[in-house]
């Protein structure tokens, strides 16, 4: 199968894991030893990022606005992650997902997002999504995935509740009617 490194993974009403009904997985690693992903639409109420950068130790001016903590996965729910335009912004210690995304757990970028000089837009989130090698490639063919192309527009600018719907909508699918559009043989 061809990586899908990159993609949108959109879950279907058929979804059998409630840990994934009507979520969105940003799909960071695929290759034949595994996958690895970030729910992006599901954010932590109960859990403030600047919070998180002060028990760091890291001061932030109350002109700096930051956006919600995610929970990126069920899996690792004690490691940061933070899924950024790559446009104006580099650091050490990153992934280059695609063309525009890249991914790091770099705390440099925490220091930098304080002080303004960090990525443009971004995504902070705590734990991951994983598949083991071969488990994504057979969960999409029981139809629990709809996999797309990712856009950012949606990943970094559309609102939470309305990530899952617009992703596949952007498509031309109305993934409310997805199961009965493909059905079951």
């Amino acid at each position: 199968m061809e990586s899908l490194k990159g993609y949108f993974l959109i879950s279907t009403p058929q979804m059998p894991d409630p840990r994934f009904q009507k979520r969105v997985v940003y799909l960071c690693v695929h290759s034949e030893e595994g996958a690895m992903g970030l729910v992006v639409n599901q954010s932590l109420p109960d859990i403030q990022l600047v919070d998180i950068l002060q028990s760091a130790a890291i001061q932030v001016p109350a002109t700096i606005v930051l956006p919600p903590v995610y929970m990126g996965g069920p899996v690792g729910l004690d490691t940061a992650f933070i899924l950024y335009t790559s446009a104006g912004y580099t650091t050490e210690h990153t992934l280059v997902v695609s063309e525009t995304v890249s991914l790091s757990a770099d705390p440099q970028i925490l220091r930098d997002i304080a002080q303004g000089r960090g990525p443009r837009d971004y995504l902070f989130t705590l734990g991951y999504s994983g598949w083991a090698p071969g488990q994504l490639e057979n969960e999409l063919t029981v139809d629990g995935w709809l996999p797309l192309p990712a856009d950012d527009e949606i990943l970094f600018h559309t609102p939470d509740e309305l990530k899952w719907k617009k992703a596949a909508e952007k498509y031309g699918i109305n993934i409310t009617l997805f199961g009965e559009m493909v059905g079951s043989a």
